[in-house]
């Protein structure tokens, strides 16, 4: 990185904090701090639930994700549209009519103070989690970079975070993603044209999509019903509808985005328009990924993008034989640019057959090499989806982009993060604290103890950052550990909402052997991750029902 990479950089992220802490401090009341006074146009609702969801894991894992895999992660986004029109039509309504500062609350009024604790807990639990995760994904990148240790990277990133969400809260998140959105969006189309433009003369888009096709990277839709497929159409219209209706319906950091709006209309607007640009958005980021693919058919790459397994190799006695897969990868790459050259001006089957069988070959290397990384250092994550397209940035933007590519990254970590733990801290404070208090207090006092806990939650996702290891892929990752707790959620709300003679007391049963069976699903792989949200919805209610039915409709057992 050149001075004015370093000046982009920390010019990007200084004005974050400082605008963010400059333009929203001395909130007066609770309704101020968490729901951000009520202000929030429809676009600012629109573009915080945006950002709050795309973290920096999207924009350094999705790409990567491409690259290996192709298009058809898009499919995983396909319920989205489905779920938005459904929150809009059912939760915005009634959450507004009851005028919660949290999603948990309603479920008191229909059930009682245990259930909306024990979902409030769910919610922080995994949220939790999933803050340390966003903390810990940016941190990656700055250690490949600047070779900083990863712990103190963690505190940095965190810190900058807590020092906005703290001092101005929900109107602090939703004003600085705006800003942050802004540059993301800027430095993503910035990326892809350059990459566009750094493709052999005669290499247009179209040519490039059609190498990309040829090499099975274009392959968006998967109709099959094969539970091996991670991401195939029905996951992604069926559990995808599902996670996407437990994320932005019942998950307090997207519930708190859109309670922020002036109106029951802003917000569905809001939510709208993200339905409507979430699926592009996501479709782009992924062509990105595919057209750095492209980029790598005419351009060497290394046999395996992460710096560190690099390093474990070159200090162990596997260096000789890595050194030769190298020579085979490069003498590999040479015949798949002869080849795809000639399947453009030919468009051959045998050609694309040839180019099918040269990138298997490439696949077997790569999977040699990780082989002798674990054999060198068993401790080294040999998976280097993560690293695929911040290697592109160092090493072929020009001097002042790669700032900015880095600071996209970084301003979709911090506001993500900062809605996490403004969320948190909301929940902590209104479902948890205040709740099962017993004395009066001041609004002055709820809104120190909100800032208290984002600060504690800062910390704490500090802390899980800290311990965080790489797991397949980031991005999966956070989406797992949605999936294990999401369905689960969303089934409680649904029975509240619409299954009305299911009581307090059997909901709370259902919910926590619900929990315990999905953990052990998932621990034994019964099946994708994304199928757990509609099997964890369709549980809770189940075994809710009949536990009801067992315990009948005794008025001095049950309430509502």
């Amino acid at each position: 990185m050149q001075t004015i990479d370093w000046i982009v950089l920390i010019g990007t992220l200084l004005f974050i904090v400082l605008y963010g802490t400059w333009k929203t401090k001395g909130s007066k009341n609770v309704q101020e701090y968490i729901r951000g006074g009520n202000e929030a146009k429809w676009w600012t609702v629109g573009l915080s639930v945006m950002a709050t969801q795309a973290s920096a894991i999207t924009f350094l894992s999705t790409p990567g994700q491409a690259f290996h895999s192709g298009m058809g992660f898009v499919q995983f986004y396909f319920g989205l549209p489905i779920a938005m029109v459904i929150i809009c039509m059912v939760f915005i309504p009634l959450y507004h009519k009851l005028n919660v500062y949290t999603a948990y609350e309603y479920l008191e009024s229909r059930f009682d103070l245990k259930t909306r604790s024990l979902t409030a807990i769910l919610f922080l639990i995994q949220r939790g989690l999933a803050a340390g995760i966003t903390i810990f994904a940016p941190a990656i990148i700055l250690s490949a970079v600047l070779g900083w240790n990863l712990t103190t990277l963690n505190i940095i990133i965190g810190i900058l975070v807590i020092i906005y969400t703290v001092s101005g809260g929900t109107k602090a998140v939703n004003v600085t993603q705006k800003q942050q959105m802004a540059i993301i969006f800027t430095g993503m189309f910035i990326a892809f044209f350059l990459i566009i433009s750094y493709l052999p003369e005669g290499i247009t888009f179209s040519k490039a999509l059609d190498i990309a096709g040829a090499s099975g990277k274009m392959e968006i839709l998967d109709f099959s019903f094969n539970l091996d497929n991670r991401y195939t159409f029905w996951s992604g219209i069926i559990g995808g509808s599902f996670l996407a209706l437990s994320y932005f319906g019942t998950d307090q950091s997207q519930v708190q985005r859109y309670l922020s709006g002036k109106s029951i209309k802003e917000s569905q607007l809001g939510l709208l328009f993200n339905g409507l640009l979430k699926v592009p958005m996501q479709f782009f980021i992924l062509l990105v990924g595919v057209m750095v693919f492209v980029f790598y058919q005419f351009n060497p790459s290394p046999i395996n993008f992460n710096p560190a397994a690099q390093e474990a190799i070159q200090n162990s006695e596997y260096l000789r034989e890595y050194n030769q897969l190298e020579t085979e990868l490069a003498k590999i790459q040479k015949s798949k640019e002869e080849v795809i050259t000639k399947f453009l001006t030919e468009k051959e089957e045998n050609n694309k057959n040839t180019i099918s069988v040269l990138n298997q070959a490439d696949q077997k290397l790569r999977n040699q090499a990780k082989e002798l990384i674990i054999k060198a250092n068993a401790d080294v994550e040999t998976n280097d989806k993560d690293y695929v397209f911040i290697h592109f940035i160092l090493n072929n933007l020009p001097r002042g982009l790669i700032g900015l590519l880095l600071a996209v990254i970084l301003c979709a970590a911090m506001s993500s993060t900062a809605s996490e733990l403004n969320a948190l801290a909301s929940t902590t404070a209104v479902d948890l604290y205040k709740r099962n208090i017993k004395e009066e207090k001041t609004e002055k006092h709820y809104v120190n103890a909100s800032k208290l806990f984002t600060l504690i939650w800062g910390m704490l996702a500090i802390l899980v950052a800290c311990f965080a290891n790489l797991f397949d892929n980031l991005i999966q990752l956070v989406n797992i550990i949605g999936s294990i707790f999401y369905g689960n959620v969303l089934g409680i709300f649904l029975l509240a909402f619409f299954i009305k003679f299911v009581h307090s007391n059997a909901t709370f049963i259902a919910a926590l052997i619900t929990q315990v069976i999905v953990i052990i699903g998932w621990y034994y792989d019964w099946m994708p991750y994304l199928w757990l949200n509609l099997f964890g919805c369709a549980l809770v209610m189940i075994i809710a029902i009949v536990i009801q039915q067992i315990m009948g409709s005794n008025p001095k057992t049950q309430r509502r």
